[in-house]
């Protein structure tokens, strides 16, 4: 009799479903009988339950082992702590005093250290038989803020850091101080303004310079226009610097600035984001500019289709002292015919005179110190505000003027 072949695994290969005694075949460990059947299966349910009993009882041992157990804060270690305390960080482990290592929350613990402001990144191990070790990478600082009076710090990240006065001090900071970074705002949206200020940043640094030196305060109200507070002998200079183009903007205010001072005395404001053109904008009170030989120019009238370069319309505001080089520009490269800003928007108000370039920027707690007195208007809102238009002293409204440049 030919043998009996079967394919249990589908696999193609033919297998004889008889030995050669003609009995069939089973696997070695299922009894042939029902009575096997049962022992089988008690044997594995005795397996299971007594696997699991070992497991309790470990447990249990190793909760009430007094090897395991943090006795107290002397049992956490940490690293990397400059700006951050003990005191501050050890609340987020005061529930696993007396706790045993096993059953502390690793995870947990990591998450809460992280929302401490000045701890960017956190590491929690347990190291046996009884401590808790925990590595800690803290935010670095890129530029004061200011609110109000208040100083304070902020990262890369727009994650606004405190620090007292006397603490800055010692740490010889010396950044720029921002304003429009508020606390109020979303974290992505002070990200998207410390961009700009990264960027600016590095622009202006770029191949070995040190342009940034020069910048006293940036206002990011508008992410989309950084307007800069640049220190003049005389009085400070509010420059339009936009989002972009940094460095070219930045030479360009150098090289002419001189000028534009020496024709304008009462110079509040500068607008750089045009390609071949700038508006300067004169402090408020001042309805006459004087040229470079001392003449003094009567302002035009303006025309009735002007516009400001801002989008805002100012009352009676006037354009004088147009200055051409030669070039005439593009019709896309600013608003029909650009006026005068308010100097309220350019927020130039009575300022302390500071030297161009002995200091980069004044001590934090000094600067809050002069602030007391005389504070420095940073123009933090984002558009031009206008004076009244039913103002009868036409004396306090400002007047630009509109420099076309050649290239």
């Amino acid at each position: 009799m030919p043998l009996e072949f079967d394919d249990p695994d589908g696999d193609g290969v033919l297998r004889p479903s008889l030995d050669r005694f003609g009995t069939s075949k089973r696997p070695w460990w299922r009894p042939a009988s029902t009575v096997g059947r049962v022992f089988l299966s008690a044997g594995a349910l005795l397996v299971l339950g007594a696997f699991t009993t070992a497991c309790l009882l470990v447990r249990h041992s190793l909760e009430r082992d007094a090897r395991f157990r943090i006795a107290g804060t002397g049992d956490i270690q940490a690293t990397g702590l400059t700006e951050v305390s003990r005191s501050e960080m050890m609340p987020v482990f005061g529930e696993d005093i007396g706790r045993n290592i096993f059953f502390v929350p690793i995870d947990q613990r990591r998450r809460a250290l992280e929302q401490i402001p000045w701890i960017e990144r956190a590491t929690v191990m347990r190291v046996l038989p009884d401590q808790i070790r925990v590595a800690v990478v803290e935010r670095q600082p890129v530029a004061f803020t200011r609110h109000g009076e208040q100083i304070g710090l902020v990262d890369a990240n727009g994650v606004l850091l405190g620090m007292a006065s006397a603490t800055m001090a010692k740490h010889h900071y010396s950044f720029p101080v921002l304003t429009g970074i508020d606390a109020g705002d979303s974290a992505d949206s002070r990200k998207g303004r410390m961009d700009v200020y990264l960027r600016m940043m590095a622009e202006l640094d770029a191949n070995g310079k040190h342009n940034s030196q020069q910048i006293s305060e940036i206002d990011l109200t508008d992410p989309e226009d950084a307007r800069v507070l640049m220190p003049e002998q005389g009085a400070d200079v509010l420059a339009h610097f936009g989002e972009d183009h940094f460095l070219d903007r930045y030479e360009r205010y150098q090289a002419h600035i001189a000028d534009w001072r020496q024709q304008y005395p009462h110079l509040a404001a500068v607008d750089l984001r045009y390609e071949n053109q700038v508006v300067l904008e004169m402090a408020s009170g001042k309805e006459t500019a004087e040229t470079a030989n001392g003449d003094a120019v009567a302002p035009p009238k303006a025309s009735p289709d002007t516009k400001p370069a801002s989008g805002t319309k100012p009352a009676d505001a006037k354009t004088i002292g147009a200055k051409t080089t030669g070039t005439k520009p593009a019709a896309s490269s600013a608003p029909n015919g650009t006026a005068a800003k308010s100097s309220t928007a350019a927020g130039v108000g009575p300022k302390k005179n500071k030297p161009a370039q002995d200091k980069k920027h004044a001590a934090p707690a000094k600067r809050a110190a002069t602030q007391s007195t005389t504070k420095r208007n940073s123009a933090s809102t984002t558009h031009p505000a206008t004076t009244t238009q039913g103002s009868k002293d036409r004396s306090q409204r400002s007047t630009a003027a509109t420099v076309t440049q050649g290239g």
